[in-house]
């Protein structure tokens, strides 16, 4: 508690701005839970970047804590190219911060000698990471929070590739971070180094979405499309990007169309969340509309839910998704003669293994990194000799191509279509097309838990729940014996029936895998983002007909409860 006060008090120096003094003075008077939290650390960059709440304090999003950031990568940039004149992207979301943190971070840029091209308005991220290569820029800057509940902001950063940073950058640019004291920053803006970005990367970016993200079907103008911004960025975009690929019949949810940071029609801007999308399947049964979209506030993640066999709206989960829009792709690639062996699809070591199946029966290698596109975009970096098709993970993200190097909700809702529609023309549905693909290979069923744990108490009983499942591994789940630990943190997988172990060939990560003798998995990891420890439920069985489907899916959902039973 003394060094919370310590750190706390430094903030009283003239360092920093009246209000903002005023503020902390506030907060070390209260004593509260809320002050413990501002203070006690430094807020770190995750598998998404620096995040957390807006307001003051070291473990904050603020002035400083952004403006140090970007001060320390500005450091960095200047080592890495000393003679070079350095250009950098800079987006920003609908949050009610977003805007006057781009601000900060294009003046303290400016200061240092570096441009900063600043988009004109919100735009979705998928868009600022396409701007990085197209533009030439060294490095992009988006400002958001993804689907977080609207007290959080944060700052990503993406690397001249449209990536975002991953080792060695990402531990080099947070230990020049680490190194700056707050008085380090130059706030001093250089206005003839800012400039704007306008509609002329827009019209780009639609001309590489539908390039990417549109094949030879027809019939788009019968498939009936509700869609939903759920009060972020993607209203710039989507609805044009549809438009121009000849969907006709696309229904906005207009409840949710406007920008807003305060996301008010829902209690968590998440398309994973079944209640965010809830508006608009009511329109779409209202509609009878084929297929409904629905995006995070910056246009990353989506969401689908498409009629069943008996014509009821059914929400897909990221793993089904995935699943649908690989096949899609890679069959689209053979169906042109264009599979030679060269390519290959990106998944993560939490998303579903039927990815994994349906790649290998087109003899398509799957690539598996750690969860996080920026592990992906890595994959197109280092293996410039193949081709990337396409690629996805559990948490609602999908990339079409390489043209961006992040999840793209724009290109993907256009794939989602692109796939509904052409099941629609050949007499079947997306669902259906779904339910062929469990047939083929396996039918898999996954179930998410996550348990917030908020503060110091919460990151402490994170870690300690790391280290018991580390330390005293299961040996049995739902009577299978457990046949297989992986510890992405010692890149060790071990046996747990034999002893032998093996050496996984994946960065380091605080990540625990269980998979048993019959192929049931139980994933364990902190969220990077968020102060939750994630479980990640995998189980399949085989589908020899569609009739079978409520059946199966009854039985693996029952073994995912007894699962969930022995582990809590």
């Amino acid at each position: 508690m003394e060094n919370i006060v310590t750190r706390a008090k430094s903030w009283l120096s003239d360092t920093f701005d009246e209000e903002t003094k005023r503020k902390v003075l506030k907060l070390i008077n209260s004593n509260s839970d809320d002050f413990k939290d501002s203070f006690y650390k430094d807020l770190e960059f995750g598998t998404g970047g620096m995040r957390g709440i807006v307001g003051v304090g070291t473990n904050r999003i603020n002035k400083y804590t952004i403006g140090r950031a970007t001060q320390g990568l500005s450091n960095y940039l200047k080592k890495c190219f000393p003679n070079k004149s350095l250009k950098v992207a800079i987006g920003y979301d609908c949050r009610n911060d977003s805007k006057w943190l781009s601000e900060v971070v294009a003046n303290v840029l400016s200061a240092n000698g570096i441009n900063a091209l600043v988009f004109e308005d919100l735009r979705p991220t998928p868009e600022l990471s396409f701007a990085v290569s197209h533009l030439g820029c060294d490095v992009g800057i988006v400002l958001t929070a993804s689907h977080n509940p609207p007290e959080y902001n944060g700052y990503k950063v993406y690397w001249k590739d449209g990536g975002q940073i991953v080792p060695p950058q990402d531990s080099d640019i947070i230990n020049e971070v680490n190194s700056l004291a707050y008085k380090d920053i130059n706030f001093s803006a250089a206005p003839e180094l800012i400039a704007t970005i306008g509609s002329e990367v827009d019209e780009a970016f639609w001309n590489a979405s539908l390039k990417n993200g549109t094949f030879n079907i027809t019939g788009r103008e019968n498939l009936k499309i509700v869609f939903t911004s759920l009060h972020g960025t993607s209203i710039t975009l989507i609805p044009e990007v549809l438009k121009r690929a000849g969907y006709t019949q696309v229904h906005i949810v207009e409840e949710q169309a406007e920008p807003d940071g305060n996301f008010p029609t829902v209690s968590s801007p998440n398309p994973e969340e079944p209640e965010a999308l809830q508006m608009a399947v009511d329109l779409a049964n209202a509609i009878d509309a084929d297929i409904v979209l629905g995006t995070d506030p910056d246009s990353d993640r989506i969401g689908i839910a498409v009629r069943d066999l008996d014509g009821k709206m059914q929400l897909l989960n990221g793993n089904q998704t995935m699943s649908m829009m690989t096949d899609f792709l890679i069959k689209d690639w053979k169906q042109k003669g264009k599979l030679d062996g060269n390519q290959f699809i990106g998944s993560t070591i939490v998303s579903t293994n039927l990815v994994n199946e349906i790649a290998d029966s087109y003899g398509v290698e799957t690539k598996v990194g750690l969860t996080g596109f920026k592990w992906i975009a890595k994959m197109i970096k280092d293996h410039p000799d193949l081709d990337f098709i396409g690629g996805g993970e559990e948490s609602f993200g999908y990339m079409v191509g390489d043209f961006v190097r992040d999840k793209d909700a724009v290109t993907a809702a256009l794939l989602a279509c692109e796939i509904a529609c052409n099941a629609k023309a050949n007499g079947s549905s997306f669902y259906r097309d779904l339910l062929l693909l469990y047939k083929q290979h396996h039918i898999y069923k996954e179930h998410l838990i996550s348990l917030v744990k908020k503060g110091m108490d919460g990151s402490a009983q994170i870690q300690k729940m790391m280290e018991d499942f580390r330390t005293t591994p299961l040996q049995n789940l739902d009577g299978e014996k457990v046949l297989y630990l992986y510890d992405y943190n010692t890149s060790i997988a071990t046996n747990l029936l034999t002893g032998a172990v093996k050496t996984i060939d994946i960065p380091k990560s605080n990540v625990l895998i269980y998979e048993t003798e019959n192929g049931s998995k139980v994933a364990v990891r902190p969220s990077g983002t968020e102060p939750k420890i994630k479980f990640y439920f995998s189980v399949k069985t085989s589908l020899s007909n569609l009739e079978e489907v409520q059946e199966k899916e009854t039985l693996l959902a029952e073994k995912i409860q007894r699962m969930i039973n022995e582990l809590f």
